[in-house]
């Protein structure tokens, strides 16, 4: 953190190094990424036995596969055998078991060893203890969460509890029933710039009158500098003449079932650490899951959920996802463009945070105290 004394308005950022160094980068897969659950796959889309994707979390390739109970399993992508990488595609869906293609030693959906050539002869190998590498996993909000760690953190305290920090109760993100909802539409983005960039982004409103024109006009109050996660509980209210989260503010959908009174004409933004948003508005909501892949390299991918019968009935959702794949286009190429200078001279000791973002410290904290977990 910057050492030399600041004003009482401002605060200390991380310093440059901590969005460019390759070592701190290392350290935060193994100490951050493999400790914690990370969002890996939208449930729906692994509907079939057999159905499987691949994800990166901090080092390792994990396999989410639905095996065929319905269940989902998450899996080390590693053969036991010689460690060859079993999954090489990102998605696709098993005939009946998992193969290694290198010695063929084949693997049942729910991780046992059940073939090998020669298998028969070696009767001493426990097919379960050489089966594959199980990961730990829950669902919530429609969404497989995975954790390596041996001993997985609570998901009730740190990633449900997240949506409670911020909105003071569970229940008001569960309210928007998102594993009921359906894909409108994805987009990938792949961001040339560190994952913590797009996360202090994503928290504060400082810059969204100068870059956001079309979310400003839809929530004026963003115009002011402060995000909705600055507050607990609070949501961005729709400006007096806007119908719907769109791009030109005209009418959205209907709002989805189940809403309490205060959340109809709200904006509520949530996230939960290290990688996920969760956008939430009357008619839809909006996930963004970051797959970390080097010091300055970030791969997003941005669901637009709505509810079934809007996607069964083919109604033109273009309007609402294009406000939002304007924002994450404005905001990544922010990033972007800060990104070098994290390597400056200038930036050395870091840079300061205003009022209004005074709450990406605590983010900030909670970085450095995973870096340090292991050293204590």
């Amino acid at each position: 953190m910057t050492t030399a004394p600041l004003p009482s308005s401002l605060r200390a950022t991380l310093p440059g190094d901590h969005y460019t160094d390759p070592e701190i980068f290392r350290r935060e897969q193994e100490r951050l990424f493999e400790t914690v659950w990370m969002c890996a796959v939208r449930a729906a889309d692994l509907e079939h036995p057999g159905a499987f994707r691949t994800v990166q979390v901090g080092r390792e390739s994990v396999v989410v596969v639905r095996d065929r109970t319905g269940r989902l399993r998450a899996f080390l992508n590693i053969c036991r055998h010689r460690g060859a990488r079993l999954c090489g595609e990102e998605s696709g869906r098993l005939r009946r078991a998992l193969q290694c293609p290198y010695h063929a030693w084949t693997y049942d959906l729910d991780g046992t060893l059940i073939a090998a050539p020669n298998l028969g002869k070696m009767p001493d190998i426990d097919r379960v203890a050489y089966g594959l590498v199980s990961v730990h996993l829950r669902e919530w909000l429609g969404y497989a969460w995975v954790c390596l760690a041996e001993q997985p953190p609570s998901f009730e305290e740190t990633v449900i509890g997240a949506a409670v920090e911020r909105l003071g109760d569970a229940a008001a993100v569960e309210r928007y029933h998102t594993e009921d909802l359906a894909l409108g539409r994805r987009h990938r983005y792949d961001v040339r710039a560190n994952w913590k960039l797009l996360v202090e982004n994503f928290m504060e409103c400082y810059h969204c009158a100068t870059i956001h024109p079309e979310l400003t006009d839809v929530l004026p109050e963003f115009a002011d500098g402060y995000a909705a996660q600055y507050y607990v509980g609070h949501g961005a209210a729709f400006g007096a003449d806007i119908k719907g989260f769109t791009v030109d503010g005209g009418e959205g959908f209907a709002p989805l079932p189940g809403l309490a009174a205060e959340q109809d004409r709200r904006y509520y933004a949530i996230t939960v650490k290290p990688t996920v948003f969760v956008n939430l508005v009357p008619d839809h909501v909006i996930l963004h899951r970051m797959f970390p892949l080097a010091a300055d390299r970030t791969l997003v991918e941005c669901d637009w959920l709505y509810a079934p019968e809007v996607v069964a009935g083919g109604q033109d959702v273009s309007a609402s996802v294009e406000l939002f794949h304007r924002v994450n286009v404005q905001d990544f190429d922010a990033c972007e463009r800060t990104q070098p200078s994290m390597a400056s001279r200038a930036y050395r000791d870091g840079g300061v945070l205003v009022p209004s973002e005074h709450h990406i410290q605590h983010f900030h904290r909670w970085v450095l105290d995973h870096l340090a977990a292991a050293d204590a």
